[in-house]
């Protein structure tokens, strides 16, 4: 049981980001949820932040804020939007706008973390990229920032290695949140279609993904930075229609 880690995770009130917070929160983490809302269940050890990432300006005041009361020693960037378009309909403020969550958000807290970290000498960055990186019909914003998630962490990876901050990237497959049936209709066709085509011939659950984060975030494994796990059921290597 940790009692001297805290993590921040984005998008810690719903979803795979509620999820990640009550793994981290059964290990014995102090957990600030950064969301739009407040989570829908409470703890002694969790505290959450309302802020909106798409807002670049109160991002950097929520990050100030964070970090001015707490010693952060991870950062689980989970927050993000799909906003599905055909090319022909994609516009650029939909760019900027996953541009902002998706990277800048990112940058924004890493940079607010970084001096604790550094000061401690230990640090674990995780930011939640997607399948969809690799390419999927409707996903032109969003395939290119999270693809932009990689080579961001991987870069971070290089510059922090040496003072003992390790940065890492967990890539989901279709997962059965909000978020998904957002774009697919539960108990559709469709979602069934989406089950079949993936390898292990099933959905993905948020325990599913909160598990790599966890292995990424263990203070144990020092060893293991500037990496990519697909956590997809073969969704990443195999057939999939969406």
């Amino acid at each position: 049981m940790s009692t001297t880690h805290t993590a921040i995770v984005t998008g810690g009130s719903a979803g795979i980001g509620a999820e990640i917070s009550r793994q981290l929160l059964d290990a014995g983490y102090t957990v600030i949820s950064m969301a739009r809302r407040d989570p829908d269940f409470t703890h002694a050890r969790l505290h959450s932040v309302k802020v909106d990432l798409l807002d670049a300006q109160a991002t950097q005041a929520a990050a100030a804020q964070v970090t001015g009361e707490f010693k952060v020693s991870h950062l689980i960037h989970n927050a993000g939007v799909i906003w599905p378009h055909l090319l022909e309909e994609v516009t650029l403020d939909e760019l900027q706008g996953l541009t902002q969550i998706h990277l800048g958000s990112a940058m924004t807290l890493a940079q607010a973390c970084l001096p604790a970290m550094k000061a401690a000498s230990f640090g674990r960055i995780v930011l939640m990229s997607s399948r969809g990186a690799l390419g999927l019909q409707t996903r032109t914003a969003y395939a290119a920032t999270k693809s932009g998630m990689i080579g961001m962490a991987r870069t971070w990876a290089l510059e922090l290695a040496p003072k003992g901050i390790t940065v890492n990237v967990v890539s989901p497959g279709p997962i059965q949140t909000d978020m998904f049936y957002d774009v697919v209709e539960a108990g559709s066709e469709r979602e069934a279609n989406i089950a079949k085509g993936i390898p292990v011939q099933r959905l993905g659950r948020s325990d599913d993904v909160a598990r790599a984060v966890m292995f990424f975030a263990d203070p144990a494994n020092s060893f293991v930075t500037g990496q990519n796990l697909y956590v997809c059921g073969g969704a990443s290597i195999g057939s999939i229609v969406i």
